[in-house]
């Protein structure tokens, strides 16, 4: 399904607050904030020439993402950050001053942090990052899951130190839940997805996100024409794509949002012209976007400046992932999860269809931007699609690249 912006709203600037969530002074500070990160550095830019060739377009750019923060994902940039500004903001609460970011580890700071509790729902990634940061500010997290996440997942997260909760039923029920007891209990939500009245900590969590656009616009030689990226409840969608407006503005790309047809709430709302829940069907093995409720703040910023809505099918992701592994002469092989190459699945889709190319105004001059939002974060799984474990798809690529 494909589906061009037509909304009233649509090339309007962002509304003031979401201008400085997602603008250039809030991405300086998140790179900041960065170099307090252990394992911190900037993650690959790839160029696939060949597949450019192959799709009769100019370049293909894709960040690759799977290897942020030792987390295998883009959410290490999100969660993580957020957990550690509410602490910096409760500290200097406690403390009757202003505290920066150096002092994450002073003894004054992790006192504060003792006495805190962050929590969230996930689908496996974001829930990750929110556990990483607690830990590394030395607080408690409980993290909730739903059945869909997997146990290598959830041991993934648990090595944090996080208490995991499961909870019955969809990923939108586990964050109702999630909302439910930490009211309760007095613990501090860090949602990927906002709410009415819940909106500040989200626009946090999608601040962080902005590190990754500015890593890659200071390594490509020209800025993209075009960026296609995938969606789940809007977050990192809207991160990328209201950061390049704010940044080119006129010269922005055209920008197109692909979600899994099976969970297209993005989709959805951009028909509905306004935020809709849509039913749970079957599952997507694009299970880090499975989400059946956008973000209000996401949508926000989505309707303004995403141009085009698009669906991709589950042998789209399938096939996607498997083409990085084993790519075209001469690119190099790029380990994506089951969501990570959507992006590029929606590319692909476009390029083939003559009406979408057309629509979206590609052709041989266009500069594509992609980000691989996930590695491996479940090995088995990669294995049992693609046929051959991470560690040996990589390997390969780093024998190419000593060749």
């Amino acid at each position: 399904m494909f589906l061009l912006n037509t909304l009233p709203a649509h090339n309007k600037p962002l509304i003031p607050v979401d201008a400085e969530t997602l603008g250039e002074s809030a991405a300086e500070t998140v790179e900041r904030f960065l170099e307090h990160r252990a394992n911190h550095a900037e993650t690959p830019l790839h160029s696939l020439p060949a597949l450019a060739a192959a799709l009769g377009v100019a370049s293909i750019h894709v960040k690759d993402e799977g290897h942020r923060l030792g987390l295998g994902s883009f959410k290490a940039l999100g969660g993580a950050y957020a957990v550690i500004r509410l602490l910096l903001e409760e500290a200097g609460e406690k403390l009757g001053r202003a505290v920066d970011v150096s002092e994450l580890q002073s003894p004054e700071v992790r006192a504060v942090a003792r006495t805190m509790t962050v929590a969230c729902a996930t689908d496996g990634n974001h829930g990750r990052s929110v556990a990483q940061g607690a830990e590394l500010v030395g607080a408690r997290a409980a993290i909730f899951v739903h059945p869909g996440v997997s146990d290598e997942r959830v041991a993934a997260i648990a090595r944090f130190g996080a208490d995991m909760i499961r909870v019955d039923g969809t990923y939108d029920e586990s964050v109702r839940e999630a909302a439910r007891i930490a009211e309760a209990r007095g613990w501090t939500i860090v949602s990927d997805t906002s709410l009415p009245g819940y909106e500040r900590i989200p626009g946090l969590v999608m601040q962080g996100y902005t590190a990754l656009v500015r890593e890659a616009l200071r390594k490509m030689p020209e800025p993209p024409t075009h960026v296609f990226i995938q969606c789940g409840v809007g977050g990192i969608a809207a991160a990328v794509a209201g950061h390049l407006a704010i940044v080119l503005g006129d010269e922005r790309p055209i920008f197109a949002v692909v979600d899994p047809a099976r969970a297209a709430c993005i989709f959805e709302t951009a028909r509905a012209g306004h935020p809709v829940t849509i039913a749970h069907g079957e599952p997507t093995i694009m299970a880090m976007l499975e989400c059946y409720e956008p973000s209000l703040v996401a949508w926000r910023v989505l309707s303004r400046v995403a141009d085009a809505f698009m669906t991709i099918d589950e042998e789209d992701a399938v096939s996607v992932m498997r083409q990085l592994a084993d790519p075209a002469a001469g690119d190099p092989a790029i380990v994506a999860g089951e969501s990570g190459g959507v992006g590029l699945a929606g590319l692909m889709k476009a390029a083939s269809d003559p009406a979408i190319k057309a629509a979206l105004r590609i052709d041989g001059q266009s500069r594509i931007f992609l980000v691989n939002t996930e590695g491996a974060t479940d090995p088995g799984k990669y294995e049992e699609i693609v046929g051959r474990s991470p560690a040996a798809v990589a390997a390969k690529n780093a024998m190419g690249a000593e060749a």
